[in-house]
């Protein structure tokens, strides 16, 4: 693999794969961490950091694409293409979200409360990078069987075509609802 093609937006099928894989093994790999490593009576704290992580990434997913995927360059470029070209293997670079997790979310968090509160954290907020991703996927390349995901389909190919009018978040439609930039329809939930 060429040093350039770790940068570009557009991946190739294994390129586009191993970001799933490479998220759900350092998953399994903090969790264990966490688990094993941890200090007694850990816990409850980190359980609740974790779900902290978690519903935190819903936020970071509904601001980044709203007002950075939708409003600053490149990354408005590199969005638009994947708006008019839906089933192409578009997504940042594995290297670039990583470092972005590590910048802004893992070492503030050691910095403030210690490496198992980092690394709770850390775990809550890329499980929900990684439901989005696979949720992101699936409304632009599986068929849809079951009824949560055929409203995020729909829910998303709105936002697809009236690109910037709302419809910002792919996992849920709570911070379209608080921020009103949500669809009026009825599978908006």
């Amino acid at each position: 693999m060429k040093m350039h093609a770790l940068f570009t937006m557009e991946h190739g099928k294994a390129a586009y794969g191993a970001d799933f894989a490479l998220y759900l093994a350092g998953l399994v790999a903090i969790a264990a961490f966490l688990i094993v490593a941890g200090p007694p009576g850990h816990g409850s704290g980190s359980l609740s950091l974790v779900a902290l992580g978690f519903a935190g990434w819903t936020m970071v997913e509904y601001l980044l694409h709203r007002f950075v995927l939708h409003g600053v360059q490149p990354f408005k470029r590199w969005h638009e293409e994947h708006h008019r070209r839906p089933t192409a293997l578009i997504c940042a670079p594995t290297i670039f979200s990583a470092s972005l997790v590590v910048v802004l979310v893992f070492l503030p968090a050691f910095l403030l409360g210690g490496i198992w509160d980092a690394c709770a954290l850390t775990l809550g907020l890329v499980t929900g990078y990684l439901l989005y991703a696979v949720t992101h996927h699936a409304t632009h390349h599986w068929q849809a069987k079951d009824a949560w995901l055929k409203g995020r389909k729909r829910w998303h190919a709105l936002h697809h075509h009236r690109a910037g009018s709302g419809g910002y978040g792919v996992t849920t439609a709570f911070w379209d609802h608080v921020f009103g930039t949500a669809h009026v329809s009825k599978h908006s939930r």
